[in-house]
């Protein structure tokens, strides 16, 4: 089985992405729990610099993914053109103006998906990004091959 596919990231598209990352990481799930008490701290009686204190705790994150997803995509020329993938039995090979870069499946971290994209681990910090958007009826695709050539527990992807 083989399946291509052209992605564009834009902006939405990595602010999607890093905003899984950071609230799927322990310092971003310790960071929406406090600012959460604090709100609840405050509803509670306790005053209100406790709810200020929250609010802040629980904007500040997105609105400094949201920030920095801007300056990424904007400061990145491979962010300009689409990138070309190319799934295959034997890994995933990505190109962009005559470029070409391939990664095998065993080499893979994980994969998951957001309500917007799936998202394809090569290290556990660095992925492929896929829109679901640019991906239309080949999503059901990608990840059937996805799932077929890497480990169940390292797939979490829902339709």
């Amino acid at each position: 089985m083989e399946i291509e596919f052209d992605v564009k990231v834009t902006s939405g598209v990595l602010y999607d992405y890093m905003l899984y990352h950071t609230y799927t990481s322990p310092a971003g799930l310790i960071g929406a729990v406090a600012g959460a008490l604090l709100v609840a701290a405050y509803f509670m009686g306790y005053g209100i610099l406790l709810l200020i204190a929250g609010a802040v705790i629980l904007a500040y994150l997105p609105w400094t993914l949201f920030v920095k997803s801007r300056q990424q995509y904007l400061s990145n020329p491979a962010f300009k053109n689409p990138l070309h993938y190319k799934m295959t039995e034997e890994g995933v090979e990505v190109s962009q103006k005559g470029e070409v870069q391939s990664q095998k499946w065993e080499d893979m971290y994980r994969a998951v998906s957001t309500p917007k994209s799936i998202i394809l681990y090569t290290s556990p910090v660095n992925a492929s990004i896929f829109p679901k958007k640019d991906l239309g009826d080949k999503a059901m695709g990608v990840t059937q091959i996805i799932s077929t050539h890497m480990a169940p527990k390292k797939v979490k992807i829902r339709s």
